[in-house]
């Protein structure tokens, strides 16, 4: 096996074991579980996994799981502190409020009251795309945005991807490479399919409770049924879960991404009686804006949702 192909492959490894504790962000893990998940002897894998995110196992599993437990705070009236920390897989509400705190620097209960006092005057709500798209233009609001949203039931999609970790802003800058690994990659293995290959970005975290560059993005295309991905390439595979979404399309500028997605989460979604379900929100590029008259990116957004509990 070829140097850079080793890499791949424990690169691969580890992104389906974030993929793995992602969709099951409610269970407590165990060590022999998710090495089992990475192929990797129990032994090594701490330090395989640490080698490869920066991070230990133990760090990104409770970093992930309080980042989850805040969008819960902000968005689920419905769940008390003790219903999250039992949903999250914590012993008890007091562990869980003690991990917040020590990680935030507040309570989950204050972070819960400040959020819904200042949430109309200080937050966007989803800050997916900050900075990458208001750098360009500042004044951009989504009073501006107009889409067609509807509720659909998706099956599974199966994709090939390259990861990214980091800031939006470092994306954007990296996004033109990770395209052209992403495609002479499916190329050269014939995964590609003209009128019929959907190029995706998935984001796996909330940007509004995650570091920046902590940030994971998933540059996809949408795989045939019985393609066979090469293990040793630079691609890894995963499945979008199936379930309920929201499917906002639209027809946007360059520098109204972000706002794109704050009418999402600030008007649409406050006024349909769903809430965001656990999986990840990705987007889907319909066109080629390059080809555009206007250089406008149509654009559809998937974000998994379930009808609010009164």
């Amino acid at each position: 096996m070829k140097q850079y192909e080793g890499k791949n492959e424990y690169v691969n490894r580890i992104n389906k074991v974030q993929n793995y504790i992602e969709r099951n962000i409610t269970k407590t893990f165990t060590l022999e579980e998710l090495s089992e998940v990475a192929g990797f002897s129990k032994y090594h894998f701490h330090r395989i996994f640490k080698a490869i995110t920066h991070e230990s196992l133990l760090q990104y599993v409770n970093r992930i799981k309080l980042e989850v437990s805040t969008g819960l705070l902000s968005h689920r009236q419905d769940m008390s502190i003790t219903d999250i920390a039992y949903y999250l897989g914590f012993s008890d509400s007091a562990v869980y409020s003690r991990s917040f705190k020590q990680y935030y620097d507040v309570s989950p209960s204050n972070y819960r009251d400040d959020y819904r006092k200042n949430c109309k005057d200080q937050y966007n709500i989803s800050r997916y795309n900050k900075d990458v798209s208001d750098k360009l233009n500042q004044s951009v609001s989504k009073q501006e945005i107009e889409g067609k949203v509807e509720i659909i039931t998706m099956d599974s999609i199966k994709v090939a991807y390259l990861r990214f970790t980091g800031a939006y802003i470092e994306l954007s800058k990296q996004l033109p490479k990770l395209m052209e690994q992403l495609f002479i990659n499916a190329y050269n293995q014939n995964l590609l399919i003209e009128g019929e290959t959907k190029v995706l970005c998935i984001y796996h975290d909330n940007p509004e409770f995650t570091n920046p560059d902590d940030l994971k993005t998933s540059i996809c295309i949408t795989l045939p049924d019985g393609a066979v991905v090469d293990e040793n390439s630079e691609l890894s595979v995963m499945e979008i879960p199936a379930g309920e979404y929201m499917v906002g399309h639209f027809y946007i500028r360059q520098d109204q991404f972000s706002a794109m997605w704050d009418y999402i989460y600030e008007e649409w979604l406050t006024n349909s009686g769903y809430v965001p379900s656990d999986n990840a929100p990705f987007e889907v590029y319909m066109n080629d804006y390059r080809n555009d008259k206007h250089g406008i990116h149509l654009v559809d957004i998937y974000l998994p949702v379930q009808p609010f509990a009164f």
